[in-house]
């Protein structure tokens, strides 16, 4: 048995002398000699048990029990002390971490340590060999902090990898190391404040490390054993669920299939992949560390097409946009930085080189002046902190040689905590690591209380002080919590603290779960949360669909808590916030009548009603006009009683009303800003999308409206109401009154006016989706026209279970649009299946026959003629019918959906209804393709169901877009998208708002709709200034004093009093100079498109052609 170098040092002055040589070889003889494992595993606590008590770590080394273990485990002749070897040494990784914690040092650095032996151990042909081994890992991996896995276990499995000579069981058990600490640092609902810290720390820190991580496993993916090849992308796949970032996580599968199978044509298909991508989250050194690699290689491969090479380079920048540490450029983008400037020099397209040079200047700008960086601290810089505070304490008293070894271990640890600003956890990483080294257990806990107060002090230096709670203000909730929706997690051990009187803003993405966590308090389902019986909450939304067929006092009074207040106080509370009372006010009307802007008011007055200590506001202004927005607005500030939480997209309105903005960090956190939304994006500039109409982070781009037969001018009408009234059933009043009015391909209309004043009816008798009971709608017979309802979410509420990508499919799966169909100007009434049954006489000498479908249309003189097909007779028999004809004999229905379908065909022409397609047409209205072709519609936000309904609405290439309340729901990224895109739409717009921003930005022309009337109110200037690039409209036509006339009520007429007719123009006869030139523009028109990229279509040969 080897000696001890020097002397053994006791743990603490109340410790039993040491062992003598000679009981230590008593054990080690007990423990390799015994007959029976239960006999040898007793021995190895025994050992350990011994030692703990009285030396510590360091007598492990001191009395040879470590070189005695390492020569058991390789001994290829004795199974027996091979199995034995490995018992001592899961005894020994079980006993000593936790009681001594210094002794990590030992049995992971030192020397090498012992983590190697017990890998090695896992390729032993002996079973119980094995399982020890394994024992041992599991035991030792549970031991450590997070910490420490990171300084201490990870590099050791890192080395073990990288060493060639290490078996390959061995390495599959390094790999599976690996797997669990990344598979430990995963979020998680319901672990406690301090796991949740745990979980950070580690997933940061193994996050910082990537990069050294992933080449090491992506060479596994290729090892040559199929058991390590597979382990290792395993493992691949839980490292690379570290990165937490919701714009790359979709393409990790795709990227790991890349790593594990590379070739040219799957690096093309990631970088294809990651082009597409949207990025908006902030990029951090994991994200950087999984992406640089594949760029890299993009970039630096001779045969990469220019095509890839352009996307590549726009990767690069868009993520280093997005880079806010410029500690973090530094260490990757100096790896892109030869390839980029490669590009700048070589690359063959002028596109390609310019878009490198402004990606070089990007990634500069990113790494930042030395001034502005906070320099990271370092294991040394801690130590100089930590050995000051000790000699302060009367310095160390043994073990100095473990010290040696130890002191950057510990300080290294220490350092994480500094730069992830966990400085909290700082003392809990110093006394008991000092536990042998300083006796005076008080001294030890002073030494780790100093040095964690130096580095608060340092931190509240680099990064401001954190705000004192407020004096004087009566706290009414503080809960921590974690929130999930379905497979997701949302929002990880945050905090929210609400205090009395105030209104707080909750600002986020569009799916970041704001309306989740509304719900979840609402429902009483948010841990940490008040009951009701204590604090009183109350969720407004505007919903109350289930009762329509009851009067509002009822509906009201179905309460039962709201009932026991009486009847004359519930009267006065609903007419405070507008519903006259009596037989005939408002609140005898029924809650089916009411507008969207009543409906709210009525959840606001419930509220009221309900006493609530805290408001939940989810889109309050939807629906809303200019006076109640107002109403609103003074409500909630002179109810200093009252809390509120708020969601809305209204910029204007949050910053009236709010004292304080909660936003949902990138790293699933809430983060609590002072004042309203002006004060947030000074702290906060990236948010200034609250106040700019930009698609900057989100893009909408809608499809060309394709021609219009016979519409030569952008200011011919194509759709007219002549003197239509509408009246509701059983209502006392017309909703609208003897209205005329009509649009055109330039036209730009805001439809303005108060909640009621029947805006959403007359776009519905614009659309077909409402009878006028008096009066014409007409339109052009090939007018297809896109329609979003106020409520957009009725389009697809019947289509839950469906994705996104398979409800465009069944939408327009018959080549029509099915929504059109359930309009009531198509379905057929009894009345309409009465006439199909009625035979018509043509007086043309045959006898009467009986419709049976329209199978075809041609142009005939001014109008159209229709290819009728007779009930039980052939084809050949069939007879052209002149629109006017049809009409008279009381066929419009079939008129209407014949030319829907002919509207629909057309402007279906150049569409393929495939996944792959739709996939693009879902990206380009701003939803992520994994989520179209992956989610259930029921499992999307609010913001993306609607973003579902305008790419159902925009799939036929519509001419005129009809938009009710289009803001609502959608936040203020996709707002500014909404509103570029519409701003370069080239067909007609017509919509609905309250928000005066979104109006003015795009309308040039309003129609004000009051008491049942509809008056133009006047030309008005489009603010262009309220675009981020302040670009003209891309309308073809911009709306001028001339048009606006045409389109005002008043002079409807002014163009053309007659029918809606669209006049073919005569072909004249072409000379042949001119028939030459023509041939010759085709041929170049041709050669141009064969040049073109592939996929384009042919451009049509027309005679019309200039």
């Amino acid at each position: 048995m080897p000696h001890p170098v020097s002397p053994p040092t006791m743990v603490s002055k109340d410790a039993p002398p040491p062992p003598s040589q000679q009981d230590v070889d008593a054990f080690l003889d007990t423990i390799f000699t015994a007959k029976t494992s239960a006999a040898s595993i007793e021995a190895c606590y025994g050992l350990c048990e011994l030692i703990l008590s009285t030396v510590g770590a360091s007598g492990l080394t001191q009395y040879g029990i470590l070189a005695e273990l390492k020569k058991a485990a390789a001994d290829k002749k004795s199974g027996l002390r091979r199995e034995s070897s490995q018992n001592l040494l899961g005894a020994i990784f079980e006993k000593f971490p936790p009681r001594q914690p210094l002794s990590e040092v030992v049995l992971m650095l030192q020397d090498g340590g012992i983590v190697p032996c017990a890998l090695d151990a896992l390729a032993d042909k002996g079973s119980v060999v094995r399982e020890a081994a394994q024992y041992g890992l599991d035991a030792l991996f549970n031991n450590l902090s997070s910490e420490a896995l990171v300084v201490g276990l990870l590099p050791v499995l890192v080395d073990y990898v990288s060493k060639k000579t290490g078996k390959w069981q061995g390495t599959v058990g390094a790999y599976i190391l690996m797997k669990k600490m990344a598979d430990k640092s995963q979020m998680s609902v319901g672990a406690t404040k301090e796991e949740a810290a745990d979980k950070d720390v580690l997933r940061e820190a193994m996050g910082a490390r990537l990069a050294g991580l992933i080449p090491l496993v992506e060479n596994g993916m290729h090892d040559l054993k199929t058991e390590v090849e597979n382990q290792a992308v395993l493992t691949m796949t839980s490292l690379t669920a570290l990165l937490s970032n919701d714009d790359v996580a979709p393409r990790i599968p795709l990227l790991i299939e890349t790593m594990q199978h590379p070739n040219t044509q799957s690096s093309q298909k990631a970088i294809h992949a990651l082009a597409h991508t949207t990025f908006v989250a902030i990029v951090t050194s994991p994200v950087l560390a999984l992406l640089t690699p594949f760029l890299e290689r993009s970039l630096n491969t001779p045969t990469t097409a220019q095509e890839v090479l352009r996307q590549t380079v726009v990767i690069v920048e868009n993520l280093t946009k997005l880079v806010h540490d410029p500690i973090e450029a530094r260490t990757f983008l100096p790896k892109l930085m030869p390839g980029v400037k490669a590009v700048c020099d070589r690359a063959s397209l002028p596109e390609v080189r310019e878009l490198a040079e402004r990606a070089l200047a990007t990634m500069k700008k990113a790494m930042g002046d030395d001034k502005d960086i906070l320099a990271r601290t370092s294991g040394d810089d801690v130590a100089k902190v930590l050995d000051e505070h000790i000699k302060k304490n009367g310095g160390l008293v043994g073990q100095l040689d473990l010290y040696k070894v130890g002191r950057s271990y510990i300080c290294d640890q220490v350092a994480i905590d500094v730069n992830l600003r966990y400085v909290n956890r700082i003392a809990a990483r110093i006394s008991p690591y000092l536990n042998g080294l300083v006796q005076d257990s008080e001294a030890r806990q002073k030494i780790a209380d100093a040095v964690q107060e130096h580095y608060i002090a340092e931190d509240h230096r680099k990064f401001g002080v954190p705000e004192k709670e407020d004096d004087g203000e009566v706290e009414i909730v503080n809960a921590d919590f974690s929130l999930a929706y379905g497979g997701m997690l949302l929002l990880s051990h945050t905090n929210m603290r609400l205090l009395k009187g105030h209104r707080y803003g909750l600002c986020g993405r569009n799916g970041a779960g704001k309306s989740t966590l509304m719900r979840a308090i609402a429902n009483g389902k948010l841990e940490g949360f008040p009951p009701q019986d204590v604090l009183r909450t109350c969720y407004v939304e505007h919903n109350q669909g289930e009762d329509a067929d009851i009067s509002i006092l009822e509906f009201v009074s179905k309460d039962p808590e709201i009932a026991a207040q009486g009847q004359e106080r519930i009267i006065e509370v609903l007419a405070e916030v507008g519903f006259t009372a009596g037989p005939e006010g408002r609140q005898s009307h029924k809650v089916g009548s009411l507008s969207g802007g009543w409906k709210m008011k009525l959840a606001l007055a419930r509220a009221m009603l309900q006493r609530a200590d805290v408001l939940l506001l989810d889109e309050p202004t939807n629906h809303l006009d200019v006076a109640n927005i107002a109403w609103l607005e003074n409500y909630l500030k002179t109810h200093t009683d009252i809390t509120s939480l708020i969601v809305s997209h209204d910029s204007g309105f949050l910053d009236n009303v709010t004292t304080d903005i909660y936003h949902y960090e990138p790293n699933k956190k809430l983060a609590c800003y002072k004042g309203n939304l002006a004060a947030f994006v000074k702290v906060r500039p990236e948010a200034k999308s609250y106040y700019t109409l930009s698609a900057s982070n989100v893009q909408f781009k809608f499809p060309p409206p394709g021609i219009l037969s016979g519409v030569k001018s952008q200011t011919r009408a194509i759709i007219r109401m002549t003197n239509v009234s509408y009246t509701y059933p059983n209502a006392p009043k017309p909703s609208l009154s003897d209205v005329s009015c009509q649009l055109s391909l330039s036209s730009r209309v805001a439809i303005i006016g108060p909640n009621g004043a029947g805006k959403s009816t007359l776009i519905k008798l614009l659309t077909g989706e409402t009878i006028p009971t008096t009066g014409k709608v007409e339109k052009h017979p090939n007018l297809r026209i896109g329609y979003i309802k106020q409520h957009a979410l009725e389009h697809v509420e019947m289509h839950l279970e469906k994705t996104p990508n398979q409800y465009l499919q069944w939408r327009y799966a018959n080549g029509d649009d099915r929504e059109v169909f359930l309009k009531q100007t198509r379905v057929l009434s009894d009345k309409d299946r009465e006439q199909m049954d009625k035979w018509i006489d043509l007086k043309d000498g045959k006898p009467a026959k009986q419709i049976e479908a329209l199978v075809g249309r041609q142009k005939y003189k001014k109008t159209f003629q229709y290819e009728v097909k007779w009930r039980n007779m052939l084809p050949k028999y069939n007879t052209q019918i002149s629109r006017e004809t049809l009409t008279e004999l009381g066929f419009d229905k079939l008129v209407q959906e014949f030319d829907d379908h002919e509207a629909s065909r057309e402007g279906l022409g150049y569409r393929e209804l495939q996944p792959t397609v739709i996939s693009k047409h879902f990206e380009d209205l701003g939803l992520d393709p994994e989520i179209a072709n992956h989610n259930e519609i029921g499992s999307l936000s609010g913001g993306q169901k609607v973003k579902v309904v305008i790419a159902g609405a925009m799939w036929n290439n519509p001419h005129l877009l009809v938009l009710d309340e289009p803001t609502n729901f959608l936040d203020r990224d996709s707002l500014g998208g909404l509103a570029v895109a519409i701003r370069d739409f080239k067909g007609g717009v017509i919509l609905i708002s309250h928000n005066e921003e979104f109006v003015g930005a795009l309308c040039s022309e309003q129609w004000l709709v009051n008491d049942g009337r509809v008056a133009q109110r006047g030309n008005t200037a489009v603010s262009l200034d309220r675009f981020e690039d302040s670009s003209r409209p891309g309308s073809g036509v911009t709306s001028t004093a001339a048009s606006s006339v045409v389109s005002s009520a008043v002079n409807s007429g002014v163009e053309d009093n007659g029918d809606l007719k669209f006049r073919a123009r005569k072909k004249k006869k072409m000379t042949k100079k001119e028939v030459k030139e023509r041939e010759v523009r085709r041929r170049l028109r041709h050669i141009e498109w064969l040049n073109s990229p592939k996929g384009t279509p042919h451009p049509p040969d027309t005679d019309d052609e200039e």
